[in-house]
């Protein structure tokens, strides 16, 4: 049974950096984190006319779902737009914590695509609901935390930009939004023009072999101003590193089996039959299928592992929408219906956790260890799939000749199921019980059959409905202050039905259990546009969590274990967990739009957390509410143009987040850290651009991130409780001549293999470390 979670030149650049880092700490002690400046004029495959350029330039975001410029919003926002995503070599979640202010990522239960949980702010949780949204345009695919699997993760394809908003997101973005939200918008169809791009990538990783990614983008307008159709496809691998050896040997059974391979199709259709109305269809499909977990044994040599059960996963992710957008004349209405489903199968190696034969009666000798020493696997089937529908009116931008207020309104409805089905067989159980003349259902050895040699067998379905009417207000006192109250009304029912058989579980069980909760989440912040060019805002808002039902556990195999925490079972539930972020922050421009800094501070009350009590002896484990937290801190983004040809950027962000009451059930107090929260990240980037012969000119980026120590667990024994600080460095050059862009990239360049977390996956503690060093070459062009 699964039966545990886990949890120009470069010395120009720094210069400048630091005088960038200078100005902000001097003149901005309460300064906004929110970068959220694209320039699009260093967009790779940008026109060299707009190369002469020399300010930064903003652009709009739908972080409070109407059309902003970023510099306006209210609250901590960090931008990266789909070319810079490519140029920067973005692939994945990993790297995307690495890039912006204080987000971070922990690996669910081993690590590798699709089995990460991602943080910000501090606001980390292993257990119950997620802490941090994540959407696809405006279609949430937030699920609860599993030990089975993590956030969905859509491939960084056909992407017009990704929004990271920081902070509690609740009255807009509803439950699970309590650290913020990670937004995904899509390029949309374009009415007017033809497009068609094409992107290839060949790079070899060091240990392991060749890489490649490939995917054109077609958009074609049927009828010119009104019907358009845009199709993306995308297909990639990535080699493994990790080779498999066997552990009594040592020698290599496999190499490379953490290898992926993926694919991606997007489908959308824009008709605007009147100019007032809009009317979209999309579909999203990705499939990711993984050899292998990026972990590796501890005890081995590097990137090696000693594993008898491979653990491949397949991961599809289906994301089909229906986005109607109406100009009533005074007001927007937007209406999006969607279906999200995700189905994640996947293998984990239970060898380590097949401890049934020290319960097996040594008659015939020699049985128990025969018994103990046989591979056993955990077969792990999930699936989410959900209809969402939301309805929302939204006022015209604001005018003083018309109107002091702004705001926005709507209603929202979800309708989740979550499957999870467990099954474990100790393959050849049967064999061997019959090898030595025996039978594992006699009375005299276990007293229970092993159908299809099956130890283990556990089937869940939960179920979420919810209901909630949200809205904004905006009022101007004058043009350039305005004050926000903002407000979310949830209602909802969340249900766990279970089935379970087979040894681990006691023999047949069944079991249901339903509750019922509300939350109303406000929201206050006050905006002051001190001029054009500096914007001061502080806010105060509440996020929230839902709760939810725990699975049975069997007394007659945890006894002890609830003896121990002076209870007589487990709960069959737990609450909702609730808190208030404060923050404050400042947007800024400075020498005539050549530099831009923004920054934040905040500070966050953290009250009844849920969170996962493992039960050591017996190996389950339940959620439940337990102990306070706190959490404080600061982030900056700095953009910098001192010429037309230099871009350079300096990011940061500093959390303290720490437990405020003791919590004996996970044998933590008041002052341990939240586990999986780096305290401090840095990133510093440069880029300069400069002309060639002809109609051509190169450029040379480079990018150097730095993740801070943090602790991946509570419990200070574990070998993940202490992670170590690590940075990496990438760099690239190339040259863009007609419609096309060459580049030539490193990632890692200084290969560095330090472990950066160390899970506890099934009783084994594995290894997960920096991707090795990769180099490679891309062209980019359109047609």
């Amino acid at each position: 049974m699964t039966k545990k979670r886990y949890s120009g030149s470069f010395t120009c650049a720094l210069a400048m950096a630091a005088a960038s880092s200078t100005l902000w700490a001097a003149g901005a002690a309460a300064q906004q984190a929110a970068d959220a400046v694209v320039d699009t004029a260093d967009a790779p495959g940008a026109k060299k006319t707009a190369r002469s350029s020399e300010q930064i330039e903003s652009v709009l975001v739908t972080a409070q779902k109407r059309k902003e410029d970023a510099s306006k919003v209210p609250l901590s926002i960090s931008v990266i737009s789909g070319e810079d995503l490519q140029a920067s070599h973005i692939n994945d979640f990993s790297d995307l914590t690495r890039a912006v202010p204080n987000v971070s990522f922990s690996g669910a239960s081993g690590s590798g695509a699709g089995l990460s949980n991602i943080e910000i702010r501090g606001i980390s949780s292993a257990a119950g609901s997620a802490t941090v949204g994540v959407y696809l345009d405006d279609v949430s695919m937030t699920t609860r935390n599993l030990y089975s699997l993590g956030s969905s993760e859509p491939k960084f394809f056909d992407i017009d930009r990704i929004e990271v908003l920081r902070g509690p997101q609740g009255t807009l973005y509803g439950a699970s939004s309590m650290g913020g939200t990670i937004k995904f918008i899509s390029n949309q169809p374009n009415l007017k023009e033809r497009e068609a791009s094409v992107y290839s990538e060949v790079s070899g990783t060091a240990g392991g072999s060749t890489n490649y990614t490939v995917n054109g983008v077609v958009n074609q307008p049927l009828i010119p101003g009104e019907l358009a159709l845009r199709i993306g496809v995308q297909t990639g691998h990535q080699s493994g590193y990790i080779d498999q050896v066997s552990p009594t040997t040592g020698n290599v059974i496999a190499s490379g089996i953490n290898a992926q391979d993926s694919s991606v199709v997007k489908l959308a259709m824009k008709w605007a039959p009147t100019p007032q109305l809009s009317i979209t269809p999309s579909v999203f499909y990705q499939e990711v299928n993984s050899k292998d977990i990026d972990a590796s044994y501890l005890d081995l040599p590097k990137n090696q592992t000693g594993k008898l059960v491979r653990e491949p996963g397949n991961d599809r992710l289906l994301v089909p929408s229906l986005t109607v957008n109406y100009d009533m004349g005074k007001a927007d209405l937007m209406s999006v219906s969607s279906f999200y489903q995700r189905t994640f199968n996947r293998t984990q190696d239970g060898t380590t956790v097949n401890n049934l034969g020290s319960a097996v009666p040594d008659t015939p000798p020699g049985l128990a260890a025969a018994i103990g020493a046989l591979p056993s696997a955990v077969y792990l089937q999930n699936q989410v799939r959900q209809f969402s529908q939301e309805l929302r009116v939204t006022s015209k931008p604001y005018d003083q000749k018309v109107s002091p207020f702004t705001w926005l309104g709507g209603v929202y409805y979800a309708n989740l199921h979550t499957n999870v089905t467990d099954n474990e067989p100790i393959f050849g159980l049967n064999a061997t019980y019959a090898a030595f003349g025996a039978n594992p259902a006699d009375p005299g050895q276990l007293g229970i059959a092993f159908p299809n040699d099956n130890s283990y067998f556990s089937e869940r379905h939960y179920h979420t409905e919810q209901e909630a009417v949200f809205g904004e207000l905006n009022y101007y006192f004058v043009p350039s202050l305005h004050a926000t109250v903002g407000m979310r009304y949830l209602q909802a029912t969340d249900s766990l039905s279970r089935n379970g058989d087979d040894y681990w579980n006691g023999g047949p069980t069944s079991s249901s259990v339903s509750t019922k909760s509300s939350a109303f989440t406000p929201k206050f912040s006050l905006t002051w546009e001190i001029d054009p060019n500096n914007t001061v805002y502080t806010s105060a808002t509440e996020g929230f969590r839902l709760g939810g039902n725990d699975r049975p556990i069997p007394a007659s195999l945890c006894a002890a274990d609830f003896a121990n925490l002076g209870i007589t079972e487990a709960p069959t539930s737990f609450k909702s967990d609730k808190l208030w972020s404060y923050e404050l922050g400042n947007k800024s421009r400075f020498l005539g739009n050549r530099l831009q800094v923004n920054a934040a501070l905040f500070y966050i009350k953290w009250n009844g957390l849920q969170q996962d009590v493992t039960l050591p002896g017996c190996g389950f484990d339940y959620e439940t509410n337990v102990g306070n937290a706190t959490s404080y801190g600061a982030e900056f983004e700095i953009k910098a143009k001192p010429t037309s040809n230099i871009v350079l950027g300096l990011s940061g962000g500093y959390t303290n987040a720490t437990l405020s009451s003791d919590v004996p059930s996970l044998h933590a107090h008041a002052g341990d850290p939240i586990q999986g929260v780096p305290k401090y990240n840095a990133t510093l980037t440069g880029q300069y651009n400069f002309n060639l012969p002809g109609d051509y000119y190169g450029f040379a980026r480079a990018a150097a991130h730095w993740t801070g120590s943090s602790h991946g667990t509570l419990v200070a024994t574990d070998p993940d409780y202490q992670r170590p600080a690590y940075s990496t460095f990438d760099a690239s050059i190339g040259a863009t001549f007609d419609r096309w862009e060459l580049t030539l990239f490193v990632k890692n360049a200084f290969n560095n293999d330090k472990v950066i977390q160390r899970p506890n996956v099934q009783s084994v503690s594995e290894g997960y470390r920096l991707d090795p060093r990769t180099i490679g070459i891309s062209l980019a062009g359109k047609i």
